[in-house]
């Protein structure tokens, strides 16, 4: 049977943006998009090559408003506007996939869902088979027995019974879901507080949303509130959210068959856009051998010719096979190393397996807990781990991972000492691409896809997701040894590809092998010693903030007037905005008086409740965060808390702490302060602190070379006195607190590209002073606003800036055309190097401290590092050594143009110690 292969085209170019690094050509074009997107439709061909396709099409959406704009003005109201680096690939996309022999449709006035809706059911209505190439949940209510949905990127296929397992009510019931649900990015309100639980079992009770809206008035609780405070729109929202199937075509069916390649126009674009193995593929190929659309990158390394990079993978089940891979591993160069566990939490999990790769497509799965009924016989764990010790344990033998930090902690627990970690492929595209960061960013199978044009396999597909989802220990091994191998084997590959372009840039190679690579085992270190807290005086904390609560509580009943939940944004917009008369700052995406944080603390300089509400919240927030949550995070066998210290996360390469979050606790404020003294040292030692001095304004110094700056740090002088002498037309010594404080925010501002309006606000000040005191500032300090021009000018030019040490920091707003990005993107520019270098210098400074320790062999811990700050647990015995020793080890980390300065504080507690 004949078959139509759609492809939702938008949804492809925002995946491929996103899942892709900032590639480039030698003249700066952005090309990331261009693979991706290619890559996918060769890969979709490559799924239905045994199929008769007849017809196929690429499906874009238009430019400019379409019909649903006029039902609904709000209609994708909030949507951002398409990053100007994925613009920029637009047209070279739709002329590489015209090149390559795929039709293009575009439709003004519709949408690319409407089109594909239209084509599908005229399609099926012949008979035709019907295949459409989505990540969209939308699309779901077009699915019948002739067109199926497929993602590309997750290999999800979608068939009426995989439309019901997925959303739990039929294609037939997908608008009637859809229009309860909402749809967050179209900007469409469902039914507030309902979400597809509830969708679902409305819709399973009632039928239909027809039926759920009949009996609105039955249905009881807050829900049943809400349903009924949306009558009025449902009928639009579903309107809004059905596909429309009879739209005006361009062109018909018939027109839309596979087109041979334009070779000679696809030579043309992959020289401009420099992709030489596309290139040479279609300079080399025959004709009728050439794929339609190529290949993203050069093939991985030792795949098959089926294109499996699984068919080398062994399972360990017996002596034999152990002996023969331990001695394969003993010879390797470099191992890749993963192990599968019983829990993410590092200090609870226990080995399930352990997988290793000697060469790319050559490893094994060594099971040792899978205890399913009828899982197969397995090595006992606690021999195999002995026998593996040795080798674990030995510096001499390289391994590389991804996260080694977490199998670190994993084999810790099981009594050994991993050594040896060269090379972290998480770390090496962090360093690479910092972009990259967040969840998902730096993940193995994400990593795969951009570099390997791999497709992996997904933890969820083995284990399952929600409260449905089993222990690894409960996967079959078979499944088990492919998934573990596969974790291993990619790590190889990626090392392979990865640190190539590591070696070709030396900032970066200096970044990665100097200072995440040594620090990693830093940190493993922190975690692992933890840090003890005063359990008792937590708990009389939170009992009074909990007081002071129900006070500030009480003042607001007073001020408003009436009782009030001051937790409901609703109840609290009603009494600022309604009862009281204040102004509205801005509203909420659906149109309502916002409540934020930033809008109280506007509201806050001129009416009493703002600022009891301010206060409120932040009280609220250090209960339920620290002195109420912190006691309860106290791990059991060691009796301390044992944060997680994530280096892939910030940009700026600073550290990000969690479970608990020791960065963020409040410093300014007594409340703050408090919940710092609840860490303690044992009996018989001290908290030192040792805080780097006005860094980030001691790296502007030396990044600018501005002479004042650089002669005041010189001289020992206090900067922001000495900024106000320059600025007031005085001398230091004539300086007053006033002055100081305000060069002092300038100082500080400026580092963050802070604008004469903000400088105004901060300092109550007109907007004339404000702009008058940068003036005179950038008048004195030269050097400075020369480097401000000077790297905004950089980062255009590159697309990135740098730290002293070559940590690149990328910006891809820089040249966007939307001036408030443009201008975030400008002053990220400036501030980014000097967090950044502030960030490299504190983990050149844990290393030189961890190593100093370890050499002399001090009892002396470091416990914690919290911004520009090293937190040690000293033993009393060496305490006047570390204070006299540790100040020269952190400022001799680097050399820059200004001396760096160290604060030490001693006290039994960190408060104290600050």
């Amino acid at each position: 049977m004949p078959t139509l292969l759609l492809v939702d085209a938008s949804s492809y170019l925002y995946r491929a943006f996103h899942a892709m690094p900032d590639l480039r050509n030698t003249q700066g074009e952005p090309t990331g998009a261009i693979y991706g997107v290619l890559n996918m439709l060769r890969r979709l061909e490559g799924d239905y090559k045994a199929h008769d396709v007849a017809y196929r099409a690429c499906v874009f959406d238009a430019k400019g408003k379409t019909f649903r704009d006029d039902w609904y003005p709000e209609y994708k109201a909030h949507r951002p506007p398409m990053p100007d680096d994925l613009a920029r690939q637009i047209e070279p996309i739709h002329a590489c996939i015209e090149a390559a022999g795929w039709p293009i449709l575009m439709v003004d006035g519709v949408e690319a869902d409407d089109v594909i809706g239209t084509l599908a059911k005229q399609a099926a209505a012949q008979g035709i088979d019907v295949v459409v190439s989505t990540g969209d949940k939308d699309l779901a209510q077009l699915v019948d027995a002739h067109i199926t949905l497929v993602n590309t990127m997750s290999n999800e296929v979608l068939d009426e019974a995989g439309v019901f397992a997925k959303f739990g009510v039929p294609p037939e019931r997908i608008v009637d879901y859809l229009s309860l649900i909402g749809d967050t990015v179209d900007n469409v309100p469902g039914v507030a507080k309902v979400g597809p639980k509830t969708a679902v079992k409305w819709l399973a009770q009632y039928g239909s949303l027809d039926g759920v809206i009949a009996a609105a008035a039955d249905i009881g609780g807050v829900v049943g509130q809400n349903l009924r405070q949306a009558l009025d729109f449902l009928p639009l929202g579903r309107r809004l959210v059905t596909v429309c199937c009879d739209v005006e075509l361009p062109k018909p069916l018939a027109d839309l068959t596979p087109r041979p390649q334009d070779r000679e126009k696809l030579a043309e674009l992959f020289a401009r856009y420099e992709m030489k193995s596309w290139l040479k593929e279609v300079q080399t190929t025959p004709a009728s051998e050439t794929p339609a659309t190529p290949t993203a990158a050069a093939p991985p390394t030792n795949l098959l010719a089926d294109g499996s990079h699984r068919a080398g993978y062994a399972t360990i089940l017996d002596w034999t096979t152990f002996d023969t891979w331990l001695k394969k591993i003993e010879a390797a160069p470099l191992t890749a190393l993963d192990t599968e566990t019983t829990s993410l939490d590092p200090f609870a999990a226990r080995i399930v397996g352990i997988s290793f790769a000697v060469t790319p497509g050559e490893a094994a799965y060594l099971p040792l807990a899978h205890d399913y009924a009828g899982a197969p016989a397995q090595l006992p764990r606690d021999e195999a781990l002995a026998r593996l010790k040795p080798w674990l344990e030995a510096a001499t033998h390289a391994k590389i991972g991804q996260n080694l930090k977490y199998d670190q902690h994993v084999f810790a627990n099981h009594g050994i000492a991993l050594a040896g970690v060269a090379h972290d492929t998480l770390l090496q595209s962090y360093v690479l691409e910092a972009g990259k960061s967040g969840v998902r960013g730096h993940d193995l199978g994400q990593l795969a896809l951009r570099h390997l044009g791999l497709e992996t396999i997904a933890y969820e597909d083995l284990c399952g997701k929600g409260a449905s989802q089993i222990g690894f220990n409960q996967v079959a091994v078979e499944q088990a040894a492919e998934y573990g191998a596969e974790d291993a084997d990619l790590c190889l590959r990626l090392n392979e590809r990865l640190l190539p372009q590591l070696d070709a840039n030396p900032g970066q190679l200096h970044v990665y092998r100097d200072i995440e690579i040594p620090v990693r085992d830093v940190l493993f270190h922190m975690e692992r010693i933890g840090v003890l807290i005063d359990s008792d005086r937590l708990a009389r904390q939170s009992h009074e903030l909990g007081s002071r609560l129900l006070e500030l509580e009480k003042q607001a009943y007073e001020i408003a007037g009436q009782p009030f939940n001051v937790n409901s944004p609703k109840q609290l917009a009603d009494i600022l905005f309604n009862k009281l008369g204040l102004p509205v700052k801005k509203k909420t995406p659906s149109g309502t008086p916002s409540t934020d944080e930033e809008v109280l603390s506007e509201l806050a300089l001129d009416y009493p409740l703002p600022k009891v509400l301010l206060e409120s919240r932040q009280l609220a927030k250090l209960k339920g965060t620290y002195t109420d949550k912190l006691p309860k995070m106290v791990n059991a066998q060691t009796g301390r808390v044992h944060t997680s210290y994530a280096q892939a996360v910030a940009v700026t390469g600073r550290l990000a702490s969690s479970d608990p979050n020791l960065q963020n606790i409040p410093v300014r404020t007594a409340e703050g302060r408090r919940i710092r003294s609840a860490f303690i040292a044992p009996p018989g030692a001290s908290i030192v602190s040792a805080d780097y001095s006005q860094i980030e304004l001691r790296i502007m110094a030396h990044l600018s070379e501005d002479a004042r700056l650089l002669d005041a740090f010189a001289h020992g002088e206090d900067v922001h006195r000495a900024t106000a002498a320059e600025i007031f037309g005085v001398t230091p010594l004539e300086v007053g607190p006033d002055q100081r404080r305000v060069a002092k925010v300038i100082n500080f501002g400026l580092i963050y590209g802070m604008s004469a309006f903000g400088l105004a606000r901060q300092l109550d000040l007109e907007r004339s002073a404000a702009q008058s005191y940068i003036e005179r500032y950038f008048t004195r300090y030269p050097g400075v606003a020369k480097y401000m021009e000077s790297t905004r000018n950089t980062a255009k030019m590159h697309g990135y800036v740098e730290t002293v040490f070559g940590r690149r920091l990328w910006l891809p707003e820089i040249t966007a055309a939307q001036v408030g990005r443009r201008q975030g993107a400008e002053r990220a520019a400036i501030n980014a190097p000097m967090q950044g270098t502030a960030a490299d210098l504190i983990k050149l400074a844990m290393i030189a401290v961890h190593d100093w320790i370890k050499r002399e062999k001090l009892k002396t811990r470091l416990v914690m590092q919290v911004h520009d700050e090293l937190i040690l647990e000293v033993p009393d015995d060496e305490l006047v050594r570390v204070r006299v020793e540790l100040p020269p080890l952190m400022t001799q980390v680097a050399q820059l143009r200004v001396p760096l300065a160290v604060e030490v504080g001693v006290g039994a507690n960190w408060d104290e110690a600050h």
